[in-house]
């Protein structure tokens, strides 16, 4: 590990002989390094009380994973082991920051992939003993979730949808690290079942989609398509709960696809004439079972009074909220049940340090899960978010109006 340190133990001693004139000087925000590897990206930021982004870097394994169909775990873990030192140094030396000047590392301990997730601990346990540095874990959901207070004057309670490659949860955030889970995926989530039926499509040999993943393939291709000449069936339409289901859309999507190829004579691996069709439909399809479960979220959170009555917001955030048609169905649904949706920019709804690094103020600003003891820390590759109360939601059978009207 003393190869793995050199660089960053190397710029603390340079920081600290260039500042030691300023050392009695204690007007500075305590200031958070933010550590992310729970699946493909490799993040880390370096985020004071306040909110001020002081540093930040990001190494991206879209490119390698294109070119395999998919994220192989020993790879994804690879990769971080070779980035992450460089990465870190690359946003403490942005930030101006010292490792010793650090209030805390805050870093990515759950849910996520068990390989990856173990390079981001391991890294991160030697550096806060290193530098005598308490630790805060943070999960993964819960960063998602609390971002855009980075950005906006959000108060609790608000309601939250984090859509992602991995996770489709809708909860109340009460807190910091208090929340009620109304519904979560009961399969995959939106994120990979859009990647999936990019891969049977084979955007990858599509000129315009060979270097997007799977869900901005879909995304670019759905602009151009009609999705009214292809239909499936959105998931779940007869349980009045707000648990979602995306692999029984995946399995009819590539029944449709199969089919079209028998029509057209088209091998696997070829593009079909009729792609931007596939893509819008299923776009629209995903878009719509989320937007119907959201929507009944909304109408049990005020029946219950969950929500403020007066300005209540969802806040939808993870990467499959970059989607902007997705977005503007959503928009279709808070505007019609007179609600504010918020939801960072894209950069920072996908996996980034800089969420990371945000959660750890919000946790250090409550006190909420700061190590100063870190023996037994583990990382969690399954961690549920807050208490369930799915089986509540289910209970109050809450009729949802149709979305048709809305949505055209």
């Amino acid at each position: 590990m003393a190869r793995c340190f050199y660089n960053v133990r190397k710029f603390a001693l340079a920081f600290g002989r260039r500042r030691v004139s300023f050392h009695s000087v204690v007007t500075h925000p305590r200031l958070i390094l933010g550590i992310e590897t729970s699946c493909d990206d490799t993040g880390a930021a370096v985020v004071d009380e306040n909110g001020k982004i002081l540093g930040e870097a990001l190494h991206s394994q879209k490119d390698v994973h294109l070119k395999t169909g998919g994220i192989i775990p020993p790879v994804a873990q690879k990769l971080h082991k070779d980035n992450i030192d460089r990465v870190v140094n690359e946003a403490l030396l942005s930030s101006g920051v010292s490792p010793h000047e650090l209030s805390a590392v805050a870093t990515t301990v759950k849910p996520g992939m068990a390989l990856s997730l173990g390079v981001g601990l391991s890294y991160s346990l030697k550096m806060v003993n290193e530098y005598s540095k308490p630790f805060i874990p943070i999960h993964h959901m819960e960063a998602h979730a609390l971002t855009v207070r980075l950005l906006h004057p959000v108060e609790f309670p608000f309601l939250v949808l984090l859509i992602s490659g991995g996770h489709c949860i809708l909860a109340v955030a009460n807190n910091v690290s208090d929340f009620l889970l109304l519904g979560q995926s009961l399969d995959e989530a939106p994120g990979e079942t859009l990647d999936k039926v990019a891969r049977r499509l084979s955007l990858i040999h599509h000129p315009e989609c060979a270097s997007m993943s799977g869900g901005q393939g879909i995304e670019h291709l759905a602009q151009y398509g009609n999705r009214t000449h292809i239909h499936f069936t959105v998931p779940m339409s007869q349980q009045q709960d707000c648990n979602f289901s995306f692999a029984g859309l995946r399995n009819h999507i590539n029944q449709v696809i199969q089919k079209k190829e028998a029509e057209e004579g088209t091998k696997m691996g070829h593009i079909l004439s009729c792609v931007a069709d596939i893509a819008a439909s299923a776009q629209h399809t995903v878009a719509l079972h989320i937007a119907k479960r959201t929507q009944r979220a909304i109408l049990f959170c005020k029946k219950e009074g969950l929500l403020p009555p007066t300005n209540p917001t969802l806040v939808v955030s993870g990467g499959v909220a970059s989607n902007g048609y997705i977005r503007r169905v959503l928009q279709s649904v808070t505007d019609s049940l007179d609600m504010s949706l918020l939801c960072p920019p894209p950069k920072l709804c996908t996996d980034n340090g800089i969420m990371i690094a945000w959660n750890g103020v919000e946790r250090l600003r409550t006190g909420a899960g700061i190590l100063h003891n870190i023996d037994g820390i583990r990382y969690e590759p399954r961690a549920p978010l807050g208490t369930d109360i799915s089986e509540s939601v289910r209970k109050a059978a809450i009729k949802v109006p149709s979305l048709k009207r809305l949505l055209g």
